[in-house]
């Protein structure tokens, strides 16, 4: 049986909220095409992360 993986766009979010919650820029995002839906994902996940981290959020790694 195969394992599924997840869709990509939860996984640019997930991986953009765990650039964010650590402090680096949103300028590593790895996603380079500027309409891309999983950049948009990736932003949007970033950008969670630093209201998170401006709210007193732990980064629990």
């Amino acid at each position: 049986m195969k394992r599924q993986k997840r869709d990509k766009l939860s996984r640019a979010h997930a991986k953009g909220y765990q650039a964010g919650i650590s402090g680096r820029s949103k300028d590593i995002c790895p996603h380079t095409d500027l309409n891309s839906d999983t950049r948009s994902q990736w932003l949007g996940g970033w950008r969670e992360a630093m209201e998170d981290r401006s709210q007193g959020v732990k980064q629990f790694l």
